[in-house]
């Protein structure tokens, strides 16, 4: 289990897990460093003996206007929204090669489908996360790895609310586009990589769990 800057957080999630009866870890890791992956991969490798399924799941998503996005926050979002998932895929590939399986899955977004305004660089991290995909589904295939993106809706989890303009009332008028009428919960996405994490012959595929909100 990782996050970047909250250990007491991560170290709660590992908690829960051990409450299950399995075993968890739980490394704090910049993963837009590296460095910093390719020692969370180190880890947990020598805790579980290797890595076989991997879960790349960090967004920042600002609401910035185009011009307005400076080359910093630029190269900033490109880091952490998208070179964090290639970092994690390079350091976890050798070991599910060397095991003849894995599993890769990248949570991407319905703006890398369908544009959301002012969020050009969120929208071409999240595009860029499903191609990512396909490229290791086509490459590692014969290895016995698989990779796959999650593209989710709307999904009741933790925000800042300030780079949600659209949603400043919260959900309530927001659920009456979505034809299940009701937002996702984070038990369907988690669902969505239990079965990724499982099917061996779908690779090089998005699975979309909006609620029909968009569909493809």
């Amino acid at each position: 289990v990782n996050g970047h800057r909250n250990q007491a957080a991560i170290d709660a999630v590992a908690d829960e897990i051990r409450g299950l009866g399995a075993h968890a870890i739980a490394v704090l890791a910049d993963v837009g460093d590296p460095a910093a992956v390719q020692s969370m991969v180190d880890r947990a490798a020598e805790e579980f003996g290797s890595v076989d399924i991997s879960v790349s799941n960090v967004s920042t998503r600002l609401h910035t206007k185009f011009l307005d996005i400076s080359i910093e926050e630029w190269q900033r979002i490109i880091n952490s929204n998208l070179s964090a998932s290639f970092y994690l895929a390079r350091a976890v590939v050798p070991l599910m090669k060397e095991r003849g399986w894995g599993r890769i899955i990248h949570i991407s977004g319905v703006d890398g489908f369908a544009a959301i305004p002012n969020r050009a660089h969120n929208v071409t991290c999240k595009a860029g996360m499903f191609a990512l995909s396909k490229a290791i589904a086509v490459e590692l295939g014969p290895f016995g790895i698989t990779a796959n993106t999650v593209a989710p809706g709307v999904i009741d989890t933790t925000r800042d609310w300030t780079q949600y303009p659209h949603l400043r009332d919260g959900y309530g008028e927001r659920i009456k586009e979505i034809p299940v009428r009701r937002i996702g919960d984070v038990s369907e996405i988690a669902d969505a990589c239990t079965y990724l994490a499982g099917a061996g012959f779908v690779t090089g595929q998005v699975l979309h769990v909006n609620g029909g909100d968009a569909m493809f």
